[in-house]
């Protein structure tokens, strides 16, 4: 007899490891087809825009200093570039965007399109002033210029610019060596670096996912609307005033250069780090993007403090599937203990190949959900799964406990896990308080029902029935 559980206990742990040989095939399913997806929205954001980040307006100069070097094999001359920057005093962005979903094969990403009014005021240009650092240097500027970067300069649509009232003609390009993606426009003639400067630019821009906003102003405010419901703000400020609804958001920013280091790290040259290191599926180049924002910070050059936000989807299927999987060896510890309850309270005996039966029902459920979920909304997916696997689990148990009386609770059970995972998969902060109580309560039933049992009595009792105390 003796022999006869251990070898049964061997092929348990023989159809154990199969199961996890199998989840562990459909995890690894699981975590291809999210790559897939990943590169499905990298080549939307390739063939359109990625993500954004928006400076300025900005007025700068570029300019050249070179002296003279007395060297050991005599006079060199030396030569340095850089560019003379001025921060506007106000700046006032009011924004609209609209977002729509683009798809390659099943997989879809968020493009949202900016309508954006930005607004900015400057006491005086003097920071425009040219001053040699070196004796005897000459120092050479070129005309100063208004400019607006982008992260992603193929998302420009339109950009109109009016300077102190006046229309002016836009170019691309910025002509500054830190944020050489954008438009530009050059400066009246007439403009004198000591009077007040005041500038509008109407900016229509495309990109995917996120849209950052750097608050340059020694006074910034910006307003953003959008029909999206789902925002994940982000940057190193929040809103100071935020509303969502199904139907959108809006939400506004104020932000003072006496809190931001933004407004002097785009006078020193600081990296777009937010735009330049957006999410890429392209590890190479996300790890080159990684390493020169390391390296721009080593040499003083830090990255610039931005605010803005990601237009996610909060109900990623694939990120929801992962966690459901990870579920699976506890979903069937859970099925073969439920089992292995009726075979001892009722003395029935289930074969091997049974309980390897019941566990790959268990299994092919999260086949079932990925596969649904990339036609299907995910909790329609996901009822349609579990009801699929609920019944056939219900049926098959009818005839291996030899009663409907037994398989209809066994599919009730089963149905109750289902149901527990779809509420731990919703939640996110109290999920694990959640799932640690519904073990408690299952671990407390087992107790409660086998505490008359005498698990010696199972080694020693007759090899065609095994009998149990009754719970009672």
């Amino acid at each position: 007899m003796k022999t006869m559980i251990f070898g049964k206990f061997a092929g348990l742990l023989l159809v154990a490891v199969l199961l996890l040989l199998g989840l562990a095939q459909i995890t690894d399913l699981v975590h291809e087809r999210q790559g897939r997806h990943q590169s499905a929205v990298d080549s939307v954001a390739r063939s359109l825009a990625g993500s954004q980040t928006v400076l300025g307006p900005l007025v700068h100069r570029a300019c050249t200093e070179e002296w003279t070097r007395t060297g050991d094999t005599g006079a060199v001359l030396e030569r340095r570039n850089f560019n003379l920057v001025a921060a506007p005093s106000n700046l006032n962005v009011a924004s609209t965007s609209q977002v729509e979903a683009r798809a390659r094969g099943l997989h879809a990403t968020q493009v949202f399109t900016l309508k954006a009014k930005l607004s900015a005021q400057w006491t005086d240009l003097q920071g425009l002033s040219s001053q040699a650092r070196h004796a005897g240097a000459a120092v050479r500027c070129g005309p100063p210029v208004l400019m607006v970067a982008v992260s992603d300069a193929r998302g420009i649509r339109q950009a109109e610019v009016q300077i102190n009232g006046q229309a002016q003609t836009v170019q691309a390009g910025t002509q500054h060596s830190a944020y050489p993606r954008g438009v530009q426009a050059s400066l009246p003639a007439n403009t004198a670096l000591g009077a007040p400067l005041r500038a509008e630019v109407e900016l229509e821009l495309l990109g995917t996912e996120a849209l950052n906003f750097v608050p340059l102003g020694s006074a910034t405010q910006i307003s953003l609307s959008s029909n999206w419901p789902h925002p994940r703000f982000d940057g190193q400020f929040l809103p100071s005033e935020r509303k969502i609804s199904d139907d959108g958001f809006e939400a506004s920013w104020r932000v003072s250069a006496l809190a931001s280091s933004a407004q002097q790290a785009v006078v020193d040259g600081g990296s777009l780090c937010s735009g330049d290191m957006a999410p890429s599926n392209d590890r190479a180049e996300y790890a080159t993007a990684v390493a020169t924002a390391v390296d721009a910070s080593r040499h003083g050059s830090a990255c610039v403090e931005t605010l803005g936000l990601g237009f996610i989807d909060p109900i990623n299927t694939y990120s929801l599937s992962d966690r459901a999987t990870k579920y699976g060896l506890l979903f069937i510890v859970l099925t073969f203990c439920a089992v292995g309850l009726f075979e001892c309270m009722r003395g029935l005996r289930v074969h091997p190949i049974q309980y390897f039966l019941v566990g790959a029902a268990i299994s092919i459920f999260f086949l079932l959900l990925v596969s649904l979920s990339e036609h299907l909304a995910f909790n329609t997916a996901y009822a349609l799964a579990a009801s699929a696997c609920v019944l056939l689990l219900a049926y098959y148990a009818s005839h291996m406990l030899h009663s409907w009386r037994r398989g209809l609770p066994f599919g009730a059970g089963i149905a109750a896990l289902y149901g527990l995972l779809f509420v731990l998969l919703q939640l996110e902060q109290t999920a694990m308080v959640v799932g640690a109580l519904a073990l408690f309560g299952v671990l407390a039933g087992v107790m409660a029902l086998t505490r008359k049992l005498d698990w010696y009595a199972l080694l020693r009792v007759t090899p065609s029935v095994v009998t149990c105390p009754p719970a009672g």
